[in-house]
């Protein structure tokens, strides 16, 4: 029989020796595999965007973290609250009330939040809160407010900070959301609660003013230019960190809670008292007291006289019962 050669095993030295080519081989012909797969998917994916490795990159692609609404809030107060500030500032002429007024609106919207998060503007939504709070006319009774604030340093910013504050309060925030924020007629006059021809005329009035106080400011775009400077000159104190107005939203939540907790109970509380001690029936009221003349005193009997005295024997002298106490006498 014929025995078929067997091949030989590779030398230990030659694998020694070329140890090095062999894992370098190894190492290209997985790059290549992995090469090819790659350009196999990339050309896959040129030629149908929408197949399965499309869906397959995108589940692999890991999504963007949501915000939460503490971030969320932080967030739109750090980008409004600064500008905010400045621009209730123009509406009150009193630095303290400006940032009262925009840590108020916060606060507010921190209460709402997801109606504040879900409305087309929240920044306006938050302004809107600020403007109202500022403008309020109780704020006159309090007697910080009543002292003047210090004006601003320039003649000029004085003399337009005068003006604004000579205008009606509709007309001077009319000004304000359009010649200094530049906001839309019909959103200006949604936001201050008008018609879009009252709003008009507001504005027109309020230019007219401040046109004739203050001719350089006759043009609206130079009017926008120093509202804008003016709010920005002024060195005004932004309000509280927002975990500060956070927090102080929430106390100021349970405190109502509270106090409206109280107001129940001792609702409840009086209203038992009344039913309980309250009559269960109608009693009429009882007619005044009306003399009357012709009617003797009352009185009682006085001393018996002398035959009264003899009849009152006589009686007791009689039989005291029997036919004869009823028999008539004849005489």
């Amino acid at each position: 029989m014929t025995q078929t050669p067997s091949c030989p095993p590779p030398l230990p030295e030659a694998e020694a020796e070329d140890g090095t080519e062999v894992n370098t081989k190894a190492e290209n012909q997985t790059e290549n595999k992995a090469g090819s797969k790659v350009g196999s998917k990339a050309e896959n994916h040129a030629e149908n965007p929408d197949g399965p490795e499309a869906e397959a990159d995108l589940e692999l692609t890991p999504p963007a973290p949501a915000l939460t609404p503490g971030q969320a809030f932080d967030a739109l107060y750090a980008f409004a609250a600064p500008a905010l500030v400045r621009q209730t500032y123009l509406l009150t002429g009193r630095r303290e009330l400006a940032r009262e007024s925009v840590e108020r609106a916060f606060q507010l919207a921190w209460q709402r939040w997801p109606e504040v998060a879900v409305d087309r503007d929240p920044a306006g939504w938050v302004r809107a809160a600020a403007y109202e709070y500022a403008m309020s006319p109780w704020h006159r009774l309090r007697l910080r407010h009543r002292a003047p604030e210090p004006p601003p340093a320039a003649l000029d910013d004085r003399r337009l900070l005068s003006v604004l504050l000579s205008l009606p309060p509709a007309y001077r925030r009319t000004v304000l959301l359009y010649d200094g924020l530049g906001i839309g007629l019909p959103e200006t006059a949604a936001e201050t609660e008008a018609s879009t021809p009252a709003a008009a005329g507001r504005l027109l009035h309020a230019r007219e003013v401040v046109a004739a106080r203050v001719p350089e400011l006759a043009d609206p775009g130079e009017l926008r230019l120093r509202l804008t400077e003016l709010g920005s000159k002024e060195s005004l104190r932004t309000a509280a960190k927002p975990v500060v107005v956070r927090s102080g939203s929430e106390r100021r939540a349970r405190r109502w809670t509270r106090a409206a907790i109280a107001f129940t109970v001792l609702l409840i509380g009086s209203t038992a008292f009344t039913l309980r001690t309250a009559p269960d029936h109608y009693e009429a009221p009882q007619a005044p007291a009306a003399t009357i003349s012709g009617v003797p005193p009352r009185s009682g009997p006085g001393p018996l006289s002398e035959e009264e005295q003899e009849v009152r024997v006589k009686l007791r002298s009689t039989f005291q019962n029997g036919p004869e106490r009823l028999r008539p006498e004849l005489r």
